[in-house]
């Protein structure tokens, strides 16, 4: 029988030098904040990013991540239009004083517009049209958006309306948003640039794009802000400055100012406190683990990828690595296989977390070899 284990240490890489001073400790007035970097995937800061929260509009990065997959397999176009239900109008539209792209009811809106007026305005009215028509009904589409958030890896995360306005069961977490803007990022690069739209006018109403961080010529490219009574202010942001990406999703700020400031501060920190530094060639043994009954008592273990991971420049703490697998292997293993994951520590932080697999196949050991390990795994079990 297989157990959970940890290949508890293969390798301690040491720091910079003792000569250098310790990188002060990085603050924040967030409640809960979570930072990467989009290209390593290295944990950059993280405070009570798995808390779940009110998201608020912080909800429209999954309303459009379902509207981008419908376009992209087809299931509609940018030219498809929808209709103006009285129920999209009252509710997000100009009589509901909250934020909307004016919508005219019963009128028709294309696609590529109703887009426009979520990335750009943070339009309720556009949400629900865009919910109601590709899935019939608000609430509906609000199922399909946590079905694919599960699909997603969004394990705390669910919604039940396409707009973030007030209800119990919209409920998200830093983690979760940072993983979701990352997705939409990559998987919709075609879409991704109208975030950062400066304005966008729609029945002869213009207005500028919602996010102030856009034309602050800082580098942030999207996302949305949020606000909800009784948690705060909330953003989640992305900014690429001298070929270097980051995702950040921080909120429970008191003002819609230091929202700005917070942000700003963590985002500008997170392009000048780090450096990349290489831990793994690709192909290049980390670790081995034990298989049982084969020729060989232990199988190397490489990941597909170069290992790097970004580290403050001030920091002389050592990184850690170990890789946690189900031990032990069990024959046949082909080369290739899919073997565990690798986890780089920096004291008590996690960097990252990459998947492993087997540098070579094992073939099946001799009787008496098979043997051995049989009673080596009864007594480890014993004792």
């Amino acid at each position: 029988m297989l157990i959970r284990a940890v290949l508890l240490l293969f390798v301690v890489f040491g720091g910079y030098g003792t000569a250098k001073a310790a990188a002060p400790v990085f603050e924040t007035k967030a409640k809960q904040a979570y930072l990467i970097d989009a290209e390593t995937g290295t944990v950059l800061f993280a405070k009570s990013e798995n808390q779940q929260v009110p998201p608020a509009s912080l909800v429209k990065l999954m309303t459009m991540e379902i509207v981008f997959g419908a376009l992209q397999k087809g299931e509609i176009s940018v030219d498809t239009a929808f209709p103006v239900s009285e129920f999209a109008w009252r509710t997000g539209g100009a009589p509901s004083g909250t934020s909307t792209m004016f919508a005219a009811i019963k009128s028709s809106v294309p696609v590529g517009d109703l887009i426009r007026g979520v990335t750009v305005q943070f339009a309720n009215d556009a949400c629900i049209i865009l919910a109601e028509g590709i899935a019939g009904s608000e609430a509906a589409f609000a199922e399909r958006m946590t079905k694919r958030a599960g699909e997603l890896g969004l394990t705390s995360s669910s919604f039940h309306n396409a707009t973030g306005l007030p209800d119990p069961d919209n409920k998200v977490t830093m983690r979760d948003l940072v993983t979701l803007a990352r997705h939409i990022q990559t998987t919709y690069p075609e879409f991704y640039p109208l975030y950062s739209q400066a304005d966008f006018e729609w029945n002869k109403i213009r207005q500028r794009n919602r996010n102030p961080l856009i034309s602050g010529n800082i580098g942030v490219d999207g996302f949305v802000t949020g606000f909800a009574e009784g948690y705060g202010y909330s953003m989640v942001a992305s900014m690429q400055r001298s070929g270097k990406r980051v995702f950040l999703a921080i909120g429970g700020l008191e003002t819609d100012k230091e929202r700005l400031e917070e942000t700003r501060k963590i985002l500008e920190w997170a392009m000048s406190a780090f450096e990349k530094r290489r831990l793994f060639e690709a192909g290049e043994p980390v670790g081995e683990a034990s298989v049982y009954g084969g020729a060989s008592g232990h199988v190397a273990l490489v990941t597909a990828e170069s290992v790097d991971v970004l580290v403050p420049v001030n920091n002389p703490d050592r990184l850690i690595a170990r890789v946690v697998y189900r031990w032990p292997l069990a024959m046949p293993i082909e080369p290739g296989q899919a073997a565990g994951t690798l986890k780089i520590w920096s004291g008590d932080r996690l960097l990252r977390e990459i998947p492993v697999k087997t540098a070579t196949g094992v073939e099946i050991g001799s009787l008496s070899s098979r043997a051995l390990d049989a009673l080596q795994e009864m007594l480890f079990f014993w004792l």
